[in-house]
C-alpha cells in the first residue's frame, strides 16, 4: 500500500490511541478528535483486551475502527508499532486515552513545524486539569513551557537528556521517517517515545515541540506509584544503556526538584515542600533499583514494577 503524501498543503492525518478500560469520558475526547480543523483521516483504538473481553462501542462511522490486542501481547512500543502499521498516511499523531484536547487545532498546530521537511517528530504541550495538585501543576509547567523550541543533536551538550524528551501522550511523526528508521522498538517496558526520539535525533533529524498544541493531562500519583514509575524508568535505560549512558536522568532531575523546592519555599508551602521532597526520594529509589534490576530476584522486581505484564 503507497503512503498518502507528505503534502503540507492538503496533509493526510491518523490518529493512533492505545486503548484499555476507557472511562466515560473518552467518547469526549472521540468527539474533540472529530471535530478538528484538520480532520484525521482515520482514528486507530488499539483496545487491550482481558480474556474474554469484547471490543468497545464507537461512533458508527468510517472514521474510526478498533482494533483488538490480548492483554498478554501489550507493549508499549509494539503495540504502537502495530498502529502504525495499520496506516498509510503521511502523518501519524499518537495519543492516549486521557489526553484531551483543549480545542479543534491541535492537529493544525502540530502540523505547523511539519512544513520543514527535517522535522520528525512533532509533540504538544501537556497542561495540568484545574483540579490537578499543585506540584502535579508545577511538573506539567516545567516540562512543556509556553514557548516552542527545535532539538537537534547539536543541542545534546547543552540539554542533555532533555534533547530526547518527547511524550506520545500527543506527538505526531513524519511517516517517511517513523519508517525509515524501523519505527518503536518491539520490546519495551516504558519509555517508547525518548528511544524513538533519540533515534531520530542521532539519525540527524529534529524534535519540534509545539506549545500551541495543547492538552490535558495529569495525574496524582502517590509516592509508591512515582517508585514504580521509576524503577520502570530506570529497567528502560539499562536496557537501552548505549542511548542513554551518556544523558543520564538524575541532573535533569536534581535541577528540577531544586527549582521546584524553591518556588514551594517563596510560596511558604512548607507541607508541600516536605511531600514534594519525600516524593523525590522515592523516585530517586526507584529510579537506582530500576538500574539494576537484572540483580534482583523476580518477585521482587514484581512488586516494584508498574507493569507486571511486562515480565511474564
Amino acid at each position: 500500500m503507497a503512503d498518502k503524501p507528505e503534502n503540507y498543503n492538503k496533509p493526510v492525518v491518523d490518529i493512533i490511541i492505545p486503548v484499555y478500560n476507557p472511562e466515560a469520558g473518552f467518547k469526549n475526547i472521540l468527539g474533540r478528535l472529530l471535530k478538528q480543523t484538520v480532520p484525521a483521516n482515520h482514528i486507530f483504538l488499539l483496545q487491550t483486551l482481558d480474556e474474554g473481553g469484547s471490543l468497545m462501542e464507537v461512533p458508527d462511522n468510517n472514521t474510526i475502527s478498533v482494533h483488538p490486542v490480548l492483554k498478554k501481547d501489550f507493549d508499549h512500543g509494539a503495540t504502537r508499532h502495530f498502529g502504525a502499521g495499520l496506516s498509510d498516511a503521511g502523518f501519524i499523531l499518537f495519543m492516549t486515552q486521557d489526553a484531551i484536547p483543549v480545542n479543534n487545532m491541535l492537529v493544525e498546530k502540530l502540523l505547523v513545524p511539519m512544513a520543514d521537511k527535517n522535522i520528525a517528530v512533532s509533540y504538544g504541550r501537556q497542561v495540568a486539569d484545574k483540579n490537578a495538585d499543585i506540584l502535579e501543576k508545577m511538573t506539567r509547567i516545567y516540562n512543556y513551557p509556553k514557548e516552542s523550541s527545535i532539538k537537534s543533536k547539536s543541542d545534546l551538550g547543552k540539554l542533555g537528556i532533555k534533547t530526547y524528551f518527547c511524550s506520545d501522550v500527543c506527538a505526531m511523526y513524519r511517516k517517511s521517517i517513523y519508517d525509515k528508521l524501523g519505527g518503536f522498538v518491539k520490546k519495551t517496558i516504558f519509555n517508547e517515545d525518548m528511544i524513538m526520539a533519540s533515534k531520530v535525533i542521532n539519525a540527524g533529524y529534529n524534535i519540534a515541540y509545539c506549545a500551541d498544541a495543547k492538552v490535558i493531562h495529569s495525574h496524582s500519583y502517590t509516592c509508591i506509584q512515582q517508585f514504580k514509575r521509576n524503577f520502570d524508568l530506570g529497567v528502560s535505560q539499562k536496557q537501552y544503556s548505549k542511548i542513554f549512558v551518556n544523558v543520564t536522568s538524575e541532573k535533569e532531575g536534581a535541577g528540577y526538584a531544586v527549582k521546584v523546592i524553591k518556588k514551594l519555599v517563596k510560596r511558604r508551602e512548607i507541607f508541600k515542600t516536605f511531600y514534594f521532597m519525600l516524593q523525590c526520594a522515592f523516585k530517586l529509589a526507584g529510579y537506582r533499583l530500576g538500574l539494576n534490576y537484572n540483580k534482583l530476584p523476580e518477585k521482587f522486581i514484581l512488586k516494584c514494577t508498574m507493569n507486571k505484564g511486562y515480565w511474564n
